[in-house]
């Protein structure tokens, strides 16, 4: 029998149209749109939580919070992480920077108004506060003091000559100029003035001064800062404090010479028997200049909060019962005829990572006992008033 003509004919199942691109694009579309209604729901649930701003009671200064903020916490934070990280009494960085501080913040206002434009900020010497200025625009009712400021060597802290010596009271010339007159020694053995031969190598007898190149004597209580100055090795001078290593080592270039290194400034100091003193194995205290019943910076600024801020005071070797000329101790000697190497003053060597040796006048034990006494707290840039020097050579053959 045939279909009637109102019966559709039989279909099978249409297959699923796979989506187009415009399909994929409608549903990024509306993704976008769902999210963006969700980001705007939440930015007003915080709008209602949070109270309404109250301009009347609280003015914004927007450029002078902005301006003024930053430096005053980056200076709180530089100066708590500096504190945290520097070793007590110790970092000269630190306590130089905090002298200044203080010593700006209580000095009266600098009476130097023509120099204003020609300074290069201020220094502080003793907790007395100056300006860097070029020597020849610092009045001469006032003091100059080298090492404290940027700039070439004729850029020095122009300070109020006012009464030095600290607390104690101590009369006292900051650039005093006790080593006058001394001349340096014939060498022994073939060495150059004033150094005796040890065994490949020749070493200064004494702890090393200073002299300019006519040879002048510099003061032994200051920093050299760019001056050009030369070691030399006299019995008698007091000996050249306040110097930094890279200092000591161009002084003793410019004689001819070279800063000891460790193995030399140990054989010297111990001899060819090892000894631990340069007299022998045991101690015999006073036989060198190895010790102090107080530290000189506490003696000279008993009233500071922290005496250890002033270990640059050019006073501080000029105390009595301190620094000896050298050569003083005569039975602090080898037996190869050198003077001096334990106490005295700390002594830099070639070490290109900051060392000295040997101790100095207030201290011989606490980093080693005699020869052995080994500092390496601070890098090559460092000084204060107990760092010396003395310098090494070849040995002629």
């Amino acid at each position: 029998m045939g279909l009637a003509c109102s019966d559709p004919p039989p279909q099978e199942d249409a297959a699923p149209r796979p989506p187009s691109a415009v399909d994929a694009a409608q549903a990024r579309e509306q993704d976008a749109r769902e999210q963006d209604a969700r980001e705007q729901d939440a930015r007003e649930q915080d709008a209602r939580a949070s109270p309404p701003l109250d301009l009347d009671a609280a003015p914004l200064e927007p450029d002078l919070a902005l301006d003024a903020a930053p430096v005053a916490l980056d200076r709180a934070l530089a100066l708590d992480l500096a504190l945290d990280a520097a070793p007590v009494a110790l970092d000269m960085d630190l306590d130089a920077a905090l002298e200044l501080d203080l010593a700006l913040d209580a000095a009266p206002p600098w009476d130097m108004e023509s120099q204003a434009d020609m300074s290069w900020g201020g220094c502080a010497s003793g907790g007395v506060a100056g300006r860097c200025l070029q020597i020849d625009d610092c009045p001469a009712d006032h003091r100059r003091v080298q090492g404290l400021c940027p700039g070439p060597w004729d850029i020095q802290c122009c300070l109020p000559s006012a009464p030095v010596g600290g607390d104690a009271g101590l009369a006292c010339d900051p650039w005093a100029q006790p080593n006058e007159g001394l001349i340096e020694p014939v060498g022994q053995g073939g060495c150059p003035p004033g150094m005796a031969p040890i065994e490949g190598f020749c070493m200064d007898r004494f702890e090393a001064a200073l002299v300019d190149l006519d040879g002048r004597p510099w003061s032994p209580f200051q920093n050299p800062g760019e001056a050009a100055l030369l070691a030399v090795s006299i019995p008698g001078a007091i000996p050249q404090g306040y110097i930094n290593g890279h200092q000591a080592e161009a002084a003793c270039a410019r004689a001819g010479k070279r800063l000891c290194s460790d193995v030399e400034w140990l054989r010297a100091c111990q001899g060819v028997a090892g000894w631990t003193f340069p007299y022998g194995d045991a101690r015999e205290w006073g036989r060198c200049n190895d010790h102090r019943a107080l530290h000189p910076a506490v003696e000279l600024h008993p009233e500071a909060d922290n005496p250890f801020n002033y270990i640059q005071d050019p006073c501080i070797n000029q105390l009595p019962e301190g620094l000896a000329e050298a050569g003083a101790y005569a039975d602090c000697l080898t037996p190869e005829g050198v003077y001096d190497l334990v106490g005295g003053l700390h002594e830099w060597t070639s070490n290109p990572d900051g060392v000295f040796r040997g101790g100095f006048y207030v201290d011989t034990e606490r980093n080693g006992p005699g020869c052995l006494y080994r500092t390496t707290a601070h890098n090559r840039w460092h000084w204060d008033y107990s760092t010396g020097f003395r310098c090494c050579a070849d040995q002629p053959l």
